[in-house]
């Protein structure tokens, strides 16, 4: 059974010991590319929760029966993925009494290994049209304090000069997005893509987040004033500055 409250994904909460839901995994399955499998999911999860610095390099996952409820995925999936991960240099297992599977120390030098810039593009330009469709869906129909919490994450990165802070705040600034404007299963959904992207892209450089994050100003402006064009164009401008950093 699926824990609701879940420990996995730590997608609501500051700090590093969040614990939260990673429930709604079928959700994967209408990404682009055919979607991903229980082992890809799993994959994307544990890449999502690194970027959210709720585990660093050289920290133990949870044991594999606690992962397979949380993702409501079976066990057996779960090990595969991580035996996986585990060939690919992402984890290290270990024996004994303090033994486990652990983020690999050389997680990030792993994964530039694994990034593929036409997958990530196709990801990157779906997840713009997630938000443009939920911005057009949601304008002038949020009230302003509940923008709040996002207001609160636009501040900090601009204060912030941490560069492992600002791509957490980031990461947590989409996911809050999608809860706020389309509800906890769109906020999953929103895991399952930038999870994936987190293994298909280089992470953004501070200069990068920073710009990005007046895209992130200017939309909670136009949000609260129920201008749905303009916060359409804050969308579509985020992706943009992105593009400019990493052209194909």
């Amino acid at each position: 059974m699926v824990n609701a409250a879940g420990k996995f994904g730590p997608y609501n909460q500051p700090g590093p010991a969040r614990t939260a839901s990673v429930t709604g995994v079928g959700h994967a399955r209408a990404l682009p590319g055919g979607g991903q499998t229980g082992s890809e999911n799993v994959r994307s999860r544990i890449a999502l929760r690194v970027r959210l610095a709720s585990v660093l390099p050289g920290d133990r996952l949870p044991d594999t029966g606690v992962l397979a409820d949380e993702l409501g995925i079976s066990e057996i999936t779960v090990r595969r993925a991580l035996e996986g991960m585990c060939q690919d240099g992402l984890l290290d297992r270990r024996r004994g009494r303090a033994g486990g599977t652990f983020i690999a120390p050389g997680w990030d030098a792993v994964v530039a290994l694994l990034h593929d810039a036409e997958e990530a593009a196709s990801l990157d330009a779906f997840h713009v049209l997630l938000e443009c469709g939920l911005v057009a869906h949601s304008a002038g129909e949020i009230p302003a304090e509940r923008l709040d919490p996002l207001q609160s994450l636009v501040t900090e990165m601009d204060t912030t000069d941490d560069s492992t802070r600002l791509l957490e705040l980031e990461a947590r600034f989409h996911l809050d997005l999608a809860e706020t404007l389309g509800g906890p299963g769109i906020r999953e959904f929103a895991a399952d893509l930038l999870g994936r992207l987190c293994l298909l892209q280089p992470a953004p450089a501070p200069a990068v987040v920073r710009a990005r994050n007046r895209c992130h100003a200017e939309l909670l402006v136009d949000l609260g004033r129920g201008a749905m064009d303009p916060a359409v164009r804050a969308v579509k401008a985020h992706q943009q500055a992105h593009q400019r950093a990493h052209p194909s």
